[in-house]
């Protein structure tokens, strides 16, 4: 089937929620590039909104999930998984964690730990149904995370929401503090806000958040679904701010593209959950713990983690001498592979579609900001060829682009 062909089985039989998307539809990958159904190559800076850590057809990866499906894709939980249990050894040994749930979504993740903070204070017969997020956080579409999530349009077409979920703005020390009392149960953060235009929080209010929750007895929870697993440049990202949380969710990037997700938690936390509690149908299976498996290697023991490391603080110093040199850039922010370029003027989405038309995919976010998260995989010489586009699509000879 060509194109136009699947808009129009899509838009007679799939439920409208995506709109109309970029027509674009994608028969192979390979490296960090995508092919088209007619053949066309792109440069993915995309990686599938930050999930395809090892960018398409990674050898050892593509090999492993052959290899298991071709013996067991899908058992259950009743049984024992091997594989659940070596990735969950794996993220333990390399994390702050002592505990793994493994799910199979970023929302079903944010949602398991929800349940689990306020299963601990159910246990002690404390009534403690607070938790703190922060205004233009994103943590989920489940009706639980939509309520934790900080952005009213998110939240207005399901109200009355899951109480108590108490919003402030991200870095407002006194807000935060002002925020805490008898009933706060935890705080939920994530160190990089994604969906609202890559946003990393100051160290100074993460360090008061740990803080705040020690002296208080309370929880500290990070988000990690996309800042993890080597996106901005260490395992994880809490590892860049010097503070461990009690617990913090996985996801997108942890299966390479296979659906995985986890809810890792400190001991004392994790042992609020007793068997009953909580569970999963897929979440865990033989198949996406495999995928798991592997990525966790690559990046620690293969050299992949390093170089994204080495990556991102390239892609930051490329995109702040282009900033640097183009009056049309306000600001470049993020961290490691997780970076955010934002415009003066309306032209997020002109950009965008002339990155495209250059075989170049990135994010927009609102009508200013392009986010770019390539997969871990990235050479200098993919960042110096985007840079270089991007450049072009910025100052073409005798032109500036107006707003969109």
């Amino acid at each position: 089937m060509n194109l136009n062909d699947v808009i129009a089985l899509d838009k007679q039989y799939y439920m409208n929620t995506f709109g109309d998307r970029t027509p674009l539809m994608f028969e192979r990958g390979d490296g960090i590039c995508l092919y088209t159904d007619d053949g066309e190559k792109f440069t993915d800076f995309f990686a599938g909104i930050a999930v395809n850590s090892l960018g398409y057809n990674y050898p050892a990866l593509t090999k492993a999930i052959a290899e298991q499906a071709a013996k067991l894709i899908h058992t259950s939980s009743v049984y024992y998984v091997e594989n659940q249990a070596r990735l969950a050894q794996m993220l333990v040994e390399n994390s702050c964690a002592d505990k793994v749930f493994f799910a199979s979504t970023g929302a079903e993740a944010n949602e398991g730990i929800i349940k689990l903070v306020r299963k601990f204070f159910y246990n002690k017969n404390e009534c403690k149904p607070e938790i703190i997020t922060l205004t233009n956080s994103f943590h989920g579409r489940t009706l639980a995370t939509v309520a934790a999530t900080g952005q009213p349009k998110y939240q207005a077409p399901y109200a009355p929401l899951l109480e108590k979920f108490v919003h402030i703005d991200a870095n407002d020390c006194e807000a935060l503090k002002s925020a805490i009392n008898e009933n706060t149960a935890a705080i939920m953060l994530e160190l990089v806000q994604g969906e609202s235009g890559v946003r990393p929080l100051d160290k100074g209010f993460v360090a008061l958040a740990r803080k705040l929750c020690d002296d208080n007895g309370i929880f500290l929870i990070f988000d990690e679904i996309q800042t993890g697993i080597g996106r901005c440049g260490t395992l994880f990202a809490y590892e860049k701010y010097g503070i461990e949380p009690d617990g913090f969710t996985l996801a997108k990037g942890l299966g390479g593209g296979v659906p995985v997700a986890a809810i890792c938690a400190k001991a004392e936390l994790a042992a609020a959950f007793s068997p009953g509690d909580h569970g999963t149908t897929f979440g865990g299976n033989p198949l996406s713990t495999r995928a798991g498996m592997v990525v966790i290697d690559e990046l620690v023991n293969n050299g992949v983690l390093e170089s994204a490391a080495n990556m991102g603080e390239y892609l930051g110093e490329k995109l702040a001498e282009l900033a640097a040199n183009c009056d049309k850039i306000a600001e470049i922010r993020g961290l490691g592979l997780m970076r955010a370029v934002e415009f003066k003027e309306e032209i997020a989405k002109e950009v965008f579609a002339k990155l495209i038309e250059k075989r170049y995919i990135v994010g927009v976010i609102g009508t200013k900001i392009l986010r770019l998260v390539p997969p871990l995989i990235v050479t200098k010489g993919d960042i110096d060829g985007f840079i270089a586009t991007l450049e072009e699509v910025l100052q073409p000879a005798g032109k500036s682009l107006k707003p969109f």
